[in-house]
């Protein structure tokens, strides 16, 4: 190692639990993550137990078990503010981001209402309700759908609100193709998020105490980066650092730290991105506990960046605080 950990900062930590899993749809991939950082934890010499979701975590911090919380939780339970809130009122930090930004990032449809607010650039969009686009047979309200094509317009990419790892969404082309793409993500959510499709580059920035990593080019066959291409394809390409000049890269960098700070999140994180034919950035979504299996985009720019998985666990559990 290039950096060095004394035994005095490891005993510093405490006992760390390492949560994970829980019941959200992205259970399985944050398991996975748990094991890539449950070795790092490991080769640092702390001391952990990993702790499978958010009530048998609490019930164990209220016993004393625990000095801190790693968070590699995804969805709706674990980062989208409520454990950050329960382990404040025990007094325990915790990493990532806080209650406020861990709510209102959960909620895309919020984010981009606050990156509208401060000027900075997002895609056009709409968001749905269930109770006001299903009808009592369980069918898509077609006149909402003309409607939605007159404001936000086609092609569009149609999401789930508070789920990550493109789990329900999908891209819409035709009226058809939103009537199913709207079924299939009110599956996973009652509000929906209908955005503008951008062509161009997909980008993701990591942020890591305040600071950007390279940013990454994500290039697929698929018709986008969807769950297949992020798990499961293997022909997706990574380019790290993404291909552009120093200040294309720069202006893209800076606007995604902006959008992170804006929406208050902190420590660690990501934050997805299109870039045009024009290479102006357009906003997409803030992840606020990112993956950490071994295809995971975080690990990929923070190795970029010289920075060994060891040493990014570190850097993240290090900084935990309460939320």
């Amino acid at each position: 190692m290039s950096w060095v950990v004394s035994q005095d900062q490891v005993k510093a930590l405490g006992h760390v639990a390492l949560v994970a899993g829980g019941d959200s749809a992205e259970r399985e991939i944050s398991l996975k993550g748990a094991q890539a950082v449950a070795g790092a934890l490991q080769r640092l010499g702390v001391q952990f137990s990993q702790v499978d979701g958010p009530r048998r975590l609490l019930e164990q911090v209220e016993s004393g078990h625990f000095d801190r919380v790693f968070n590699l939780l995804h969805g709706r339970g674990g980062e989208d503010g409520a454990l950050q809130g329960a382990l404040r009122l025990y007094g325990i930090p915790v990493t990532g981001s806080g209650v406020l930004a861990s709510a209102l990032t959960m909620s895309k449809v919020q984010t981009k209402r606050i990156w509208q607010a401060v000027g900075l650039p997002t895609p056009n969009y709409m968001a749905c309700q269930k109770l006001e686009w299903v009808d009592g047979r369980g069918q898509i309200v077609e006149s909402r759908v003309a409607e939605l094509i007159e404001k936000v317009g086609l092609p569009v990419f149609i999401k789930p609100n508070r789920e990550g790892s493109s789990l329900g969404m999908s891209q819409a082309l035709t009226e058809q193709d939103c009537i199913q793409a709207l079924q299939l993500a009110f599956e996973y959510d009652d509000e929906v998020l209908v955005e503008q499709l951008i062509v161009g580059r997909e980008l993701t920035c990591g942020i890591l105490a305040d600071a950007t990593l390279p940013l990454i080019e994500l290039k697929t066959p698929r018709t986008f980066y969807d769950f297949e291409a992020k798990y499961a394809a293997g022909t997706t390409e990574y380019l790290c650092p993404a291909p552009l000049n120093n200040e294309a890269a720069a202006q893209i960098a800076s606007v995604c730290l902006t959008a992170f700070r804006m929406v208050g999140a902190t420590g660690w994180g990501r934050v997805d991105v299109m870039v045009d034919d024009h290479g102006q950035p357009w906003l997409l979504e803030v992840n606020t506990t990112p993956g950490m299996t071994e295809s995971s985009l975080l690990p990929k720019a923070a190795m970029a960046a010289g920075i060994t998985f060891e040493e990014l666990v570190w850097q993240i559990l290090s900084q935990a605080q309460l939320a």
